[in-house]
């Protein structure tokens, strides 16, 4: 491509070159704006390929762009009705961390806090642990990168760490100074059980002149109900859960320690694409009860006769949770093991049969502690049932306190326990609600005792 420099006019010693670039530079104007307008378009959709192909290098599964902005539209019409004009929220994992993953597509993690800074109008602010801010920090910046960030027009960095108590604040100082500069007037928390308090402190010290709020129940609404797309999500994270199942019946034998099988069940779903899990797994011996534990009291040695209770609860390609459990016996199955196991399949019909769209949490739960107890059985004091999403425990909880009715498209996962001083038996498995009630299970692998020939 011919290269065109204007000359200004007028410059000594030009003579007619002067003259010649005046006239040209003025003739030229039009086509040379039209040129520099098509570069940047060609050099925009260049930089565009070049983040595609680094997400699809690197990702294994991104969250489309189109299903972001149909979040971000939802929480934004919300803002606008209660007159909120930033939302902040902050995460430090991927189990309990579901707030930055639904708005950006990028989980925290490690314990890292990441802040979120939504605000009605414009694009985000998003806040890492990295180097303090100036132009060259920004080479050794290993924080989130800006091609994975969608929607987002600031990348701010400090080195702020919950171990480090007189870091505390620089997150906090941050979001301040750029709630400040932008004059907020009224800013809501997303999932203030996440907020620490010296983040807190320093936002709402510093901005006087703001209006603040709890604003949980505004995203909590809107992100408990499943979009297709994340209900793709999810029925991918059950399916994985039921190959990794299938590799622990494989592994299981005397001589094997329950850690074996946590780590098989690891390996299977993190090379089927799963980021986080939480996994729990337990042996005993018949006749005892035998539950699940984490990972630190896994180095018993199974033996022949032996009970084994395992728990899948991982999230899939892309982020959206789901969770399996199952008993195995290495041998045969006591009947009162094969008992328990029943009234459990029970009770997780009791509640599914009442899952439909405008149910109570409260009538749920009492209607599965009044089948507990017509078996003669203590009634329920845990969270036996409650949402998922891109967190493994997310809204509605069922219980009496959980305000949030039930409504098409939530994940469900029910897992009641049926535990004795003799036996521990449990039923635990997703279902997605529908308008009429509840879709088959979500996991294929069979409701039962697996006996496993030793």
């Amino acid at each position: 491509m011919l290269a065109l420099r204007f000359v200004p006019p007028g410059l000594p010693g030009r003579g007619h070159q002067d003259r010649f670039s005046a006239y040209h530079g003025q003739c030229l104007r039009s086509g040379a704006a039209l040129c520099l307008k098509t570069h940047r378009n060609d050099h925009r959709r260049q930089k565009e390929r070049e983040v595609m192909d680094t997400a699809k290098e690197r990702i294994k599964v991104q969250i489309s762009t189109e299903e972001l902005q149909r979040r971000w539209k939802a929480v934004r019409e919300a803002m606008a009705r209660e007159k909120i004009d930033f939302l902040v929220m902050q995460n430090s994992n991927q189990w309990l961390g579901g707030y930055v993953k639904w708005f950006t597509d990028v989980p925290s993690f490690n314990g890292y806090p990441t802040t979120v800074v939504f605000p009605r109008d414009g694009e985000m602010t998003v806040i890492n642990i990295g180097p303090r801010m100036d132009p060259e920090s920004l080479l050794t910046d290993l924080s989130t990168k800006d091609w994975a960030l969608r929607g987002v027009k600031n990348r701010f960095t400090a080195p702020y760490f919950p171990s480090l108590h007189y870091s505390k604040t620089y997150d906090g100082e941050l979001v301040a100074d750029l709630l400040k500069s932008s004059k907020a007037g009224a800013v809501g928390f997303v999932g203030m059980g996440h907020i620490p308090a010296p983040f807190h402190q320093t936002i709402t010290t510093q901005l006087t002149s703001a209006r603040f709020m709890d604003a949980t129940d505004l995203v909590d609404e809107i992100k408990a109900v499943k979009s297709e797309e994340e209900i793709g999500l999810i029925k991918n994270a059950a399916s994985i859960q039921d190959a990794a199942f299938e590799e622990a019946l494989k592994g299981l034998r005397p001589g094997a320690r329950d850690s074996d099988i946590f780590a098989l069940v690891q390996y299977t779903v993190q090379k089927l694409g799963s980021e986080e899990q939480l996994i729990m797994a337990g042996s005993a011996p018949m006749g005892t009860p035998c539950p699940m534990l984490k990972r630190h009291f896994m180095h018993r040695e199974m033996k022949r006769g032996d009970q084994f209770t395992l728990m899948i609860e991982t999230n899939g390609p892309g982020g959206m949770y789901a969770e399996m459990g199952r008993t195995c016996v290495l041998g045969k199955a006591s009947e009162e093991l094969l008992q328990a196991s029943e009234v459990a399949r029970q009770a997780q019909q009791v509640t599914l049969d009442l899952l439909k769209p405008g149910a109570d949490p409260k009538e749920l739960i009492a209607a599965n502690n009044e089948f507990l107890r017509s078996k003669g059985l203590p009634v329920e004091k845990r969270l036996y049932a409650h949402g998922q999403g891109y967190d493994l425990v997310e809204r509605p909880g069922i219980r009496d306190d959980e305000p949030m009715k039930i409504q098409a498209n939530m994940n469900i996962t029910v897992h009641p326990i049926i535990g004795t001083p003799r036996v521990f038996a449990w039923a635990c498995d997703n279902y997605l609600v529908t308008e009429k009630g509840v879709t088959d299970c979500l996991h294929r692998t069979p409701k039962k005792i697996f006996e496993i020939e030793c």
